[in-house]
């Protein structure tokens, strides 16, 4: 039997509420879908950086031989490299 979900007075009240509790105390996940939000967004924030002239030529070329812009490849080598320290 699943507990009952309660009432709550606000989001603020409900956010600080599924911060404590596990939600499959409360729902039944088993016939849970996956949901494909193709045009979410995550929230992003520019940031300066200064970089070696050098490298940020080498990043160019290795972008371009992948045909993404190198400011994309950044990315992708930081997220990399922050899932390799984080999960290892």
């Amino acid at each position: 039997m699943k507990k009952k979900i309660p009432v709550f007075k606000s989001e603020e009240e409900e956010r600080l509420f599924w911060q404590k509790h596990d939600s499959s105390e409360y729902l039944d996940w088993s016939d849970a879908q996956a949901v494909v939000l193709p045009r979410l967004k995550p929230s992003t924030r520019s940031i300066s950086i200064r970089l070696p002239e050098s490298m940020i030529d080498e990043l160019k070329v290795l972008a371009n031989k992948r045909d993404v812009p190198y400011q994309s490849l950044l990315k992708i080598f930081i997220s990399e490299r922050i899932d390799a320290e984080l999960h290892q």
